[in-house]
């Protein structure tokens, strides 16, 4: 069972809406931090946003003020509102987890934090 799966993706034209769901089949409540990435064609995976276990949220520079990151630990799912739209957002999108039994001291943003991925979804946004 895929323990992370991202729903929401699609095609828009700039200056539109999208919300990105992950569903959780592990107990996302327990987690250190939960988060969403991307990567675009010939681009690094990069961090979007993410949420602490205290509810504390990081965004990436590039969408603040644009995106939200929430959580609904009852259904166990992640989503990602995302607004403004700007072509510079396709990408291919994923949920992660922190499920380390550790304290990871390093940024929201490093890959290494989180040990539990999504297959992703596919955002694309036309100018």
């Amino acid at each position: 069972q895929v323990p992370l799966v991202e729903s929401g993706g699609g095609s828009v034209q700039a200056g539109g809406s999208l919300r990105l769901s992950c569903a959780s089949s592990i107990n996302a409540a327990n987690s250190n931090y939960m988060g969403w990435f991307r990567q675009a064609p010939g681009k690094k995976r990069e961090g979007v946003a993410a949420i602490a276990s205290d509810g504390f949220t990081f965004y990436a520079d590039s969408v603040k003020g644009r995106f939200t990151i929430s959580q609904d630990n009852a259904d166990n799912t992640l989503y990602l509102q995302m607004t403004s739209l700007k072509p510079e957002d396709t990408a291919l999108y994923y949920c992660a987890a922190d499920m380390n039994g550790y304290l990871y001291s390093g940024s929201w943003a490093d890959l290494g934090r989180y040990n539990y991925w999504g297959q992703g979804t596919q955002v694309t946004v036309s100018s």
